[in-house]
């Protein structure tokens, strides 16, 4: 009996081990299975990541104005140069809505997915897959997405490596692991769930959110924060996405950081 049990605890590891983060870090040099192999002659990044800034302010700048009667106690908090930079934007904006569309069209609010399309000329959406057994992923609904475009950002609490993430990681396929051994937990369910939400709570300053929590929902405020269901799961078609590591600047207007999709686990590794 007890030779038994051994063999069925033995067995579940061998299952099991792959998913063990410490396991991952100690047998690194060990397991090609886990290593990412970038060719010398070739260039990590496909765009800058002055590209990448640019895009999200773009996209960020556009959600912001176009939620502008509710931002009210954020612009409070703002420099006055700040707020009237918002404000001449905004005064631009309807000058341009104004000579486009009729004035009931123009009372409504847009939702994320149509100001993503207005900003980028193109809206992305996760959605069941029709393949087999391909769970869900992510599609374009609208308009044609350009060579080197931003599509998605991978959401989730970012964890150092020496951090705990054992009990999140336990059957769960969203942990992504970049370069440097740094963690991104993109569940929206479970423990995972819980975490983000806890440390979202903790950083946000008043009406300052540190971060954006609605893509733990089904109303997402940022249109972007789907990338942990982008995969490629057909073997007869190559990609037409990679994934690119961008670090955050520490300038980031803080306006804006609520579209963030992305928190820290410890509240002293904000990065």
């Amino acid at each position: 009996m007890p030779r038994r049990l051994l063999r069925g605890l033995w067995q579940r590891w061998r299952r099991y081990k792959y998913r063990f983060v410490p396991w991952i870090a100690l047998n690194l040099s060990h397991n090609p299975r886990t290593l990412r192999y970038v060719p010398e002659e070739s260039k990590d990044k496909v765009i800058s990541d002055e590209d990448v800034l640019g895009t999200l302010l773009k996209v960020f700048q556009a959600l912001f104005l176009n939620d502008f009667d509710k931002q009210s106690e954020i612009l409070t908090m703002l420099p006055e140069p700040v707020k009237s930079k918002y404000q001449d934007l905004l005064a631009l904006e309807h000058q341009r809505v104004t000579l486009l569309e009729n004035r009931h069209q123009q009372q409504n609010i847009l939702k994320p997915e149509e100001i993503l399309y207005k900003t980028l000329g193109f809206s992305v959406a996760r959605a069941t897959s029709s393949l087999i057994s391909a769970g869900k992923g992510v599609f374009v609904t609208k308009g044609l997405v350009p060579k080197g475009a931003v599509v998605s950002m991978y959401p989730g609490t970012v964890y150092q490596k020496y951090e705990p993430i054992f009990f999140q990681s336990i059957g769960n396929p969203f942990i992504f692991r970049c370069l440097d051994g740094v963690l991104i937990d993109g569940n929206d369910k479970g423990i995972s769930k819980v975490v983000y939400r806890s440390c979202n709570g903790r950083d946000q300053l008043g009406p300052l959110k540190m971060s954006d929590s609605t893509w733990l929902t089904s109303e997402i405020n940022n249109p972007l924060a789907v990338g942990q269901y982008v995969n490629n799961c057909s073997n007869d078609r190559a990609a037409n996405v990679c994934y690119q590591e961008f670090d955050v600047p520490a300038v980031f207007p803080i306006e804006l950081k609520q579209y963030l999709p992305n928190i820290a686990y410890s509240y002293d590794k904000q990065r």
